[in-house]
């Protein structure tokens, strides 16, 4: 007889992650397709260039939700700052926080 492991309530089907900036939360896409696209561009992790850090943000973030990232006006180490934690939470480097 073959052995079943039901392991649907471990799995969460409806949401994903969310970054909080101030009065902001940001939705970050971290379905495993987004993930596996995301671990191949940074590959080994040598230095991206422009085109490499657009592909991300547009594979963590709806258009939706970058126009909201856009609309803070941040200098580029804080926009870093939020591309580096949506990133540590697709790939579960660290945890979702609340």
């Amino acid at each position: 007889m073959t052995k079943v492991m039901d392991i649907t309530d471990q799995l969460n089907f409806e949401e994903n992650p969310k970054i909080k900036v101030k009065d902001q939360e940001l939705e970050v896409n971290a379905d495993a397709t987004t993930a596996l696209k995301l671990m191949g561009i940074i590959g080994d992790g040598t230095q991206m260039n422009l085109e490499g850090i657009s592909e991300i943000c547009h594979l963590l973030f709806s258009e939706k939700e970058f126009k909201k990232i856009e609309s803070m006006n941040l200098q580029f180490k804080d926009f870093t700052t939020i591309v580096k934690s949506a990133m540590s939470l697709v790939t579960g480097e660290v945890s979702s926080g609340e």
